[in-house]
């Protein structure tokens, strides 16, 4: 579980980082708020079911889409609300924090959570954008996103990297929801079948289960099966938009680095804030990003709730200065719009995080 501590290795940068910290703690800027992270998800949550009850008793098409979009950001913020939760980051009391991850990831959305904790929290945290090891940049073999995995491809495959991609992205987003449930199941599994199969797998199953009941079991007594199906299918590819309009942003435009994976060895400061970018979208992304638009502030101090980011970002800002590391930002829809460009023109590989780019033909180990 990610706590709110410095994420340096250097003794400069870890000094300095302390600092900043000591700096939010005497501000009040680190305490959990509970309460208020709360109110934001109940918030969500009543959005997100006030959004399917339009869809349900409406009959015109133009307002049932309304409902689905209004449920959608309402399902949207109810998962990164949770995300928070994720990293022990809402309470201070870690059953708290669990037992909301549970609900937000497997009974609310349908996604294991012992696979986000692996993927998210032990993986991309310490090591974002690093070949090889973050996941949550690595979307082969359907797209290559980086020069090197280009130049792994031959014939009609690489001519679809190279040329057809970005086309065929958009359209394929749409599966994003229904591959992380393939994973989460996937991930399961291979606890069950290696032996590593613990408490937190049985509980991650039966909310997985629950989740199905929910959604799919319960409204089948009242509704025809395949209208339920269908609607399902609908929420979840819906939902695969919005979650890469929020996470795709803060590490897929160019700007943000790719580094080979001897960088996850280097001073985690500097590798945190140059792979890692902000965007700004207003009231909209406060409401339904939960701090995801305040991407460089939550690396350094996942533990810290969102509902601070914003109070902590100037202070942010100067000790990044101070310290010569990059502080981006860029607007939402520009952030999307690189992040949706870099299928088009995949980037280099660097050495480090500040490092010469790899050779296009060399496959980082």
């Amino acid at each position: 579980m990610s706590r709110a501590e410095p994420v340096a290795r250097s003794p400069e940068a870890a000094a300095a980082l302390r600092r900043l910290q000591a700096q939010l703690e005497t501000q009040g800027l680190s305490r959990k708020a509970p309460a208020a992270v709360l109110v934001e998800l109940l918030a969500c949550l009543a959005l997100c079911l006030a959004g399917i009850v339009l869809f349900l008793v409406s009959e015109g098409p133009l307002v049932r889409a309304c409902g689905m979009l209004v449920s959608t950001a309402g399902s949207l913020g109810v998962a990164t609300n949770t995300h928070t939760s994720s990293h022990q980051a809402t309470s201070r009391r870690p059953w708290l924090n669990e037992l909301l991850t549970y609900f937000g990831c497997p009974f609310f959305l349908g996604f294991s959570a012992t696979y986000w904790w692996h993927k998210h929290l032990a993986l991309h945290h310490p090591t974002p954008n690093v070949v090889g090891r973050d996941q949550d940049m690595d979307l082969w073999p359907w797209f290559a996103l980086t020069e090197q995995e280009v130049s792994r491809a031959a014939g009609l495959r690489r001519s679809y990297y190279e040329r057809w991609q970005w086309l065929a992205f958009p359209l394929l987003v749409a599966l994003n929801g229904f591959n992380m449930q393939r994973a989460g199941l996937a991930h399961l599994a291979g606890a069950w079948r290696s032996g590593r199969f613990r408490r937190a797998h049985l509980v991650d199953a039966a909310a997985l289960w629950a989740h199905l009941v929910a959604w799919v079991a319960v409204p089948a007594l009242w509704f025809p099966l395949p209208d339920v199906v269908g609607f399902y299918l609908l929420r979840i590819g819906l939902l695969g938009y919005a979650m890469f309009a929020v996470f795709a942003p803060g590490h897929y435009p160019a700007e943000a680095a790719r580094v080979e994976l001897p960088a996850a060895r280097s001073d985690l400061a500097l590798l945190q804030t140059s792979t890692t970018l902000n965007f700004r979208g207003g009231w909209l992304a406060r409401l339904f990003c939960s701090g995801l638009d305040y991407q460089i502030e939550h690396h350094l101090f996942p533990g810290i709730p969102h509902t601070q980011y914003r109070k902590m970002s100037p202070l942010v800002r100067r000790f990044c200065e101070e310290q010569g590391l990059p502080y981006r930002s860029l607007p939402w829809g520009e952030a999307l719009l690189k992040s949706w460009m870099v299928l088009r023109n995949p980037q280099p590989v660097t050495r480090g995080p500040d490092g010469p780019p790899l050779p296009a033909g060399r496959v980082p180990a």
